[in-house]
């Protein structure tokens, strides 16, 4: 079954990814850039929003946690790893570039331990990083086994001061050994080379000369006289006899043969390691979501066919907002998807139901039921938030751990309208201790936002003060006449359970995606 994984890829993988189970491999890292990358999100009536939460900090810092696991690298991993981090940690020091390097290495071990012999992995990565983790590679996956450095083109142009502009990203190639699967991924000829077929024959076949001689060539060729030319011929007579019968030879006004070339037989020219064909996701583009490392599905798709067969299984541990995962899933492939973040899991899980209704898969790792909540809870109170607000459609307002404290948790816009919307204000409570005056200071921001409705979702139940408060707030009436309790609260086990949100429609949390037909090929003609 596809699966999708909330937690570290390194224990995941290590936990429940077995040894040469994985016939590709996609990673897309945080490259430490010293940024913190932000979901966008766009409002319901189409506009960009200003709200934002972080996603995930893309900053590594050198921590206890990053010593231990530099120490395992020393203790475990192969002699080469021991002694090429050993030398890393001596040229770059103990910095945020070597945190950074030490959390990488220690994963590409685990990756090339799940990965089939067959297997191959993509690494993709942009220039601040990239010659640090090509070192890497060639260490953990052996520098024989590397087989491109590609280019994604992902702009046009960049303007930018004082330095030549930075449009492009490096993908990694390597594969688990010599015998590695590879699709041939054929590209459109250009308009230049498809103006060559000016000839057209008795069945209105577009067709081009080519040349048949083997003159210039290595290796030499084939010296004989055929039908009274006498050349050095790029293949035997038995084949050139062939071309004859079938008419696929051209006799040139000088007494010269060469070769037809039909224009409906071309299959395209092979891709090369540059790749400038697939644009980036842009603002206007059909399948953007709002993630900000969102890659374009085409540019998966590509790595996808070339290296894998319908019903092999694809892995991406760093799966962010799940490009690689909907491109498995549409390829028919099978999928193991993992991020360390639940807004990451959240619009995966939803992208794939909007885009693949029919698609079976599991969410692994969030809680099932309220004691797994409360572990959350406990864990990681941003992550139990945003886990929270996901059981009601809500989305992360304002930013992780930074800026006071709002009373907002999430919103949720409500359509009433073809042009009109309700906003609504969520509240998330994970402790212990819930009461009254809880519910009070929502209403008093439901009042500060010009908020129509409000939910309180907590892990405890409510008490009967607290259903008295909600119950004093009223209730909303839609535009139709239907009215909706103004406040409403719910317990985790409620939402679990199947409990819903009392409300004219629901809204789009996340830019919605299309829906997607499956695939049924092994490769793609470009």
């Amino acid at each position: 079954m596809n699966k999708l994984y909330f937690g570290d890829n390194l224990n995941v993988m290590r936990e429940s990814v077995k040894d040469e189970s994985v016939d590709l491999i996609y990673l897309d890292p945080p490259f430490n850039s010293k940024r913190d990358y932000n979901i966008l999100y766009k409002e319901p009536m189409g506009g960009s929003s200003s709200a934002q939460i972080t996603a995930f900090g893309d900053t590594w810092h050198w921590t206890d946690e990053t010593e231990r696991t530099f120490q395992e690298i020393m203790d475990d991993a192969p002699p080469e790893l021991a002694d090429m981090m050993r030398s890393f940690r001596s040229f770059v020091g103990v910095n945020d570039v070597m945190a950074y390097l030490t959390m990488m290495a220690i994963r590409l071990v685990e990756l090339r331990r799940v990965l089939k012999p067959t297997g191959s992995l993509y690494l993709h990565c942009d220039p601040t990083a990239s010659h640090y983790l090509k070192v890497l590679l060639d260490v953990v996956f052996g520098k024989t086994n590397f087989r491109n450095e590609i280019t994604w083109k992902r702009t046009s142009a960049h303007s930018d001061a004082r330095r030549f502009g930075a449009n492009k990203d490096i993908i990694f190639f390597y594969s688990r050994g010599d015998n590695y699967l590879f699709n041939t991924i054929y590209q459109p000829h250009t308009d230049k080379h498809i103006s060559r077929f000016r000839n057209t024959d008795d069945k209105g076949r577009k067709w081009a000369d080519d040349n048949l001689t083997a003159k210039g060539l290595r290796g030499g060729g084939y010296d004989y006289e055929y039908k009274g030319v006498r050349s050095l011929w790029r293949c035997p007579v038995e084949t050139m006899e062939r071309l004859d019968a079938e008419g696929r030879l051209h006799f040139t006004n000088k007494g010269g043969i060469r070769l037809k070339r039909y224009l409906d037989e071309l299959t395209g020219m092979p891709c090369q390691s540059i790749w400038d064909d697939i644009p980036p996701i842009n603002s206007q583009a059909a399948e953007r979501l709002g993630y900000p490392t969102q890659k374009p599905v085409a540019l998966l798709e590509r790595i996808i066919s070339a290296s894998s067969n319908e019903g092999d299984v694809v892995l991406d541990p760093f799966c962010g907002c799940g490009t690689s995962i909907v491109a498995a899933e549409k390829l028919r492939r099978g999928w193991i998807g993992i991020d360390i973040t639940h807004l990451a899991v959240s619009l995966i899980e939803s992208r794939l139901r909007e885009s693949f209704p029919a698609a079976v898969f599991e969410v692994v790792g969030t809680p099932k039921d309220a004691g797994g909540a409360r572990d959350l809870a406990r864990r990681d109170k941003y992550q139990f938030q945003w886990w929270a607000l996901s059981l009601v459609g809500a989305r992360p307002y304002g930013e992780k751990k930074k800026g006071g404290d709002t009373g907002i948790d999430g919103v949720k816009f409500f359509r009433v309208s073809p042009t009109e919307t309700i906003k609504t204000v969520v509240s998330v409570k994970g402790g212990v201790a819930v009461n009254p005056s809880m519910v009070r200071d929502l209403k008093g921001v439901m009042e500060r936002e010009k908020a129509e409705m409000g939910i309180f979702i907590t892990l405890e139940p409510p008490t009967s003060g607290m259903k008295t408060e909600a119950a004093a707030a009223g209730t909303y009436k839609s535009p139709f006449g239907l009215t909706y309790p103004k406040l409403q609260i719910f317990t985790v086990e409620e939402l679990l359970a199947g409990a819903q949100v009392q409300a004219p429609a629901q809204s789009e949390t996340f830019n919605k995606a299309s829906l997607i037909d499956t695939v049924q090929q092994q490769g793609f003609d470009w």
